[in-house]
């Protein structure tokens, strides 16, 4: 659990000082013409460390704290990853950030008037993993409604998707999408047996 701690520490001092000074946030933002053409690698990581505002950066934290803290323990047990737990978690974290914004990098590589920032893709992956390491734990819906996570995490795939499509609103859904997918996924290609254990968990409904 010491790392989510630190990860939602380090977020909220980064992400608070680019509320006080702007130049920070757009030095870190996502902004895929500036990593390809002018090599600003660092933006692959940095921009989900810095958020547009307090709501934008609470829900993310609420949400990493409440799954962030179960997927570390869940790594860190002898029969998942053990003492290696923590190590695997950062690498979910990051590899969350980076699967993201994939497919962003390409589509935006020449735009230099496209940027985003925060750590929606890489909590989403953090969620997605939870989802399939416990399918049946319920989530709360607006913080009210009780939902399986595996019926939650099929409408949030569809919704998200759905969302991407349209461009209605000024939020990353593909990132959304694509860090759940990549959550889904990483367990499976740490240890492929877990899959075999998530589809035995399937019928317990």
């Amino acid at each position: 659990m010491t790392v989510t701690y630190f990860i939602i520490g380090i977020t909220f001092v980064i992400t608070m000082i680019g509320f006080q000074n702007k130049a920070v946030t757009e030095k870190l933002q996502f902004n895929a013409a500036q990593i390809l053409h002018r090599k600003q690698y660092y933006r692959l990581i940095s921009h989900a460390f810095v958020h547009i505002g307090w709501t934008h950066l609470i829900v993310n934290m609420l949400v990493l704290y409440f799954f962030g803290r179960n997927v570390e323990y869940y790594f860190s047990r002898y029969d998942f990853f053990g003492q290696r737990g923590e190590f695997y978690f950062v690498l979910l974290y990051l590899g969350g950030i980076l699967a993201s914004n994939a497919w962003s990098l390409v589509k935006y590589k020449n735009d230099y008037y496209y940027n985003a920032v925060g750590a929606s893709g890489a909590v989403s992956a953090v969620l997605f993993t939870f989802i399939f390491l416990a399918p049946w734990e319920k989530l709360y819906l607006f913080a009210i409604i009780p939902i399986p996570g595996i019926l939650f995490g099929i409408g949030y795939l569809i919704y998200s998707y759905q969302m991407s499509k349209r461009k209605t609103d000024n939020i990353a859904h593909d990132a959304h999408f694509l860090g759940a997918v990549f959550g889904f996924i990483f367990p499976i290609l740490l240890k492929p047996e877990l899959f075999q254990r998530f589809i035995d968990l399937l019928p317990l409904l």
